[in-house]
């Protein structure tokens, strides 16, 4: 087939697409269908596909065949926060806050104003933060089970930073680390944008599959495990102790380090042991105070083997330099006096509420989700596609993330993420009723 005929066929699809003569979710030929229908090789017709794929006007699914794309969602498909226009209802990001947090803003800062340290915070500060800071956040982690010395702990602009500085400092271009096949996704665009490669551990509402982790670790030279044991974004699960122990167990045998994300781990009470806890000598542990506290309060931190701080410290320098001191100063004072505590008491009992009623208006759906959580995974019957949902819902003004942004190997399912954390409850209501309704149409 000439080169000139073969674009031709992609931009006749292409054309086709994005004028709605063929309609999102449209089942393509298969490729060897349109071999047979436009006298192609086998090869040519895979590669007009790919190239549609390329463009992010199809998608193609194992076991389904090759769809058109919803063309009017962005290829992340609603994860960026940009997309959220004014006026849409957002149950794309967590963003959780209580009454009175703006109050106690107010506060910390009129009491910063009349301490003696300021003029401290206008210079440089240490890397890793200032060494009774580090020590506020080891008795902090203390209280959820991490036992660390201050000098194990860095301090970093937010958890999303604290995974950034981990994988820069701890990995290289290339290395090949292991994910549950559906995980965080801003952990999907770090290794990305790092050149990591990242294989999947098949997963089931319990949790990763750790024989497939072991059979993994046989055949391919992993590196590095990212996990979420407690409250795995977005299952929902806690890992049992047993599949801690054993996955600490896979990391010795195969000298993997593990780099265990935290940042929802405050909403679980009484959790199982931490990885850090389990194997100390090989775990990353990551969290910040985003959500506990508020997400414009951009400071997170690293617990880290006394052998990792000083590459750790490194990447802090080459990055940042350091956590800007009026941050960590409010930060670490509210970790002194109790504040983070109860706040994240506060914020468990607003997120159990959240769960409840979502139970009461998606009942019979089967949902997926911890009780003391802030999202809720919702799995489609087999014949909805999750972009067609999507667009109804944006059409209603609701924004919601698919599968998509957090699948990390090549099967992506039909499902939805909410976000319940970031509405008055009232417009909770409201939304979740909507999104009852849409999917309740194709059932």
């Amino acid at each position: 087939m000439s080169r000139s005929r073969y674009k031709t066929l992609v931009d006749t699809y292409a054309a086709d697409i994005r004028t709605g003569r063929l309609a999102p979710g449209t089942r393509l030929p298969t490729h060897r269908q349109l071999a047979t229908q436009e006298g192609l090789a086998l090869v040519t017709a895979s590669r007009v596909y790919a190239e549609l794929e390329a463009m992010g006007l199809v998608s193609g699914e194992t076991g389904r065949g090759t769809f058109v794309r919803e063309t009017s969602l962005s290829p992340g498909q609603g994860i960026d926060q940009k997309d959220v226009a004014v006026g849409m209802i957002d149950l794309n990001f967590n963003y959780p806050s209580l009454p009175g947090q703006t109050q106690l803003l107010r506060t910390a800062l009129r009491q910063l104003a009349l301490s003696g340290d300021l003029e401290a915070l206008l210079r440089y500060q240490p890397h890793a933060g200032r060494a009774h800071e580090r020590a506020s956040v080891a008795r902090h982690l203390l209280s959820r089970g991490v036992s660390v010395d201050a000098e194990q702990v860095l301090l970093v602009n937010g958890a999303q930073q604290g995974l950034a500085v981990t994988l820069m400092a701890l990995l290289k271009p290339g290395d090949v680390i292991a994910a549950d096949a559906l995980t965080y996704s801003g952990f999907k665009v770090l290794a990305e944008a790092l050149h990591l490669e990242v294989v999947a551990i098949p997963v089931n509402e319990q949790g990763p599959d750790l024989a497939a982790l072991e059979k993994l670790c046989r055949s391919r030279s992993v590196r590095a495990v990212y996990s979420m044991p407690t409250l795995h974004n977005p299952l929902g699960w806690v890992m049992p102790i047993e599949q801690r122990e054993e996955l600490a167990a896979i990391a010795r045998r195969h000298d993997l380090t593990l780099i265990e994300d935290a940042a929802y781990a405050f909403l679980v009470e009484d959790p199982p042991r931490p990885l850090i806890d389990l194997a100390p000598g090989r775990t990353v542990y990551v969290s910040g105070l985003s959500k506990n506290i508020a997400t414009g309060l951009r400071v997170g931190f690293i617990a880290a083997p006394a052998a990792h701080v000083p590459a750790l410290e490194r990447v802090i320098r080459a990055t940042t330099w350091n956590t800007p001191g009026l941050m960590t100063a409010i930060v670490c004072g509210w970790l002194d006096d109790g504040t983070v505590i109860e706040l994240e008491a506060q914020k468990r009992h607003d997120a159990q509420a959240r769960q409840a009623l979502a139970a009461e208006l998606l009942k019979g759906l089967p949902c997926v989700a911890h009780p003391n959580s802030y999202f809720l995974w919702l799995p489609l019957p087999e014949d909805v596609r999750a972009d067609q949902i999507v667009v109804e819902l944006m059409q209603k003004q609701i924004s919601v993330t698919t599968a998509e942004p957090f699948a990390v190997s090549a099967h992506v399912p039909h499902a939805i993420r909410l976000a319940l954390g970031s509405v008055e409850m009232d417009v909770l209501r409201q939304a979740l009723t909507t999104v009852r309704q849409v999917i309740a149409a194709y059932l």
